[in-house]
């Protein structure tokens, strides 16, 4: 039997549509989401202004209305303790663990139990850059035929989002973790690339593809809300002895 998500769940997923050309494709995202109960859509950089105005939100005007608009994905992640960036992963070398959506729909469901979630959606003509992806914990791709691995960007969201509400709840833990947020993590990110920067490790003009791994290799961390706290108060610490030491 198929299982439908309480209400509270389907509040703490947060759907990112990064650098969308299309702003029909973003009121089929959001036609989508309405017809699964999913209520927040956040775009970032879209390519038309005018996208609220789009025809194919059929049903799910207000939905497009209340979206919100940011400048980075960064921003729009920074409340959310997982983010998963879909891909079809074809021809890339990815730093985050990859998963097909019938696996990782499960862990997201039961990052849900207990924090925000960011599900990323890349523009129609290249997908997510690894910039965007390296704010990812893990991605997951449709199990579409190696001939034909593109999809539409709406129907990207309506298979993802129904995946979400027809899986099984995954085993959940007795006690949820309390997650970092993103924003927690990338400020830890920033402070240790600084301190990389101050100790001379990295050199002042470091590529952006460095900058990228070192982001995956905090993410993959998974903090705790209260490890991230203590990572803060660390990487603080170390930098002011490297500026006054």
């Amino acid at each position: 039997m198929a299982f439908v998500p309480a209400s509270d769940l389907l509040d703490r997923l947060c759907v990112v549509l990064v650098a969308t050309r299309n702003p029909l494709n973003i009121g089929a995202a959001a036609r989508a989401m309405s017809n699964f109960g999913f209520t927040h859509l956040r775009v970032v950089n879209p390519y038309d202004v005018a996208f609220r105005e789009a025809r194919s939100a059929v049903g799910a005007a207000d939905l497009l209305a209340s979206a919100e608009e940011f400048k980075s994905v960064a921003e729009a992640v920074a409340d959310c303790a997982l983010v998963v960036g879909t891909t079809a992963a074809t021809a890339r070398e990815l730093q985050q663990p990859l998963h097909r959506l019938e696996h990782g729909a499960p862990l997201i469901r039961q990052q849900l139990a207990s924090g925000r979630v960011a599900l990323l959606f890349g523009s129609e003509k290249r997908g997510l850059s690894n910039h965007d992806l390296s704010h990812c914990q893990f991605l997951v791709r449709i199990p579409t035929r190696d001939e034909h691995g593109s999809m539409n960007l709406g129907q990207s969201v309506a298979v993802c989002l129904y995946e979400l509400i027809r899986t099984e709840v995954a085993a959940m833990p007795s006690e949820p973790i309390d997650r970092a947020t993103s924003g927690e993590v990338e400020r830890i990110t920033g402070l240790l690339l600084d301190a990389l920067r101050a100790s001379g490790y990295l050199k002042p003009g470091a590529s952006a593809p460095t900058e990228e791994k070192l982001r995956c290799l905090v993410r993959r961390m998974d903090l705790s809300a209260r490890d991230a706290e203590l990572w803060l108060g660390m990487m603080r610490q170390i930098l002011w002895k490297l500026h006054n030491g």
